[in-house]
């Protein structure tokens, strides 16, 4: 294959096409939280802002760093999590 990602391990964060390699190589330079390895790497930036991808990289980070599934806390979202029409904008304001 081409596709230089493919070769580089398997893509955790589709959006943005990160793979587990480049996070886990997050991890090691010292991202210890998963807004740190969303600021490094754009892994939960994308369409899907992270619901697709935060339990994959939640479970690497408690691996890497030897904490529980549970101590991992996520990282911060800012509304809207979801696309919003231009209709639904309208009528919120209608509404008013």
């Amino acid at each position: 294959m081409n596709n230089t990602k493919d070769q580089n391990g398997k893509v955790v964060c589709r959006c943005e096409e990160v793979t587990e390699e480049e996070v886990r190589q997050c991890i090691a330079e010292g991202c210890k939280t998963l807004r740190e390895i969303k600021l490094a790497t754009r892994a939960g930036m994308g369409l899907c802002q992270g619901r697709t991808c935060s339990k994959i990289i939640s479970r690497i980070l408690a691996e890497e760093i030897g904490e529980s599934l549970d101590e991992i806390k996520p990282a911060g979202y800012r509304p809207p999590l979801r696309p919003v029409t231009l209709d639904t904008l309208a009528n919120i304001q209608s509404e008013k």
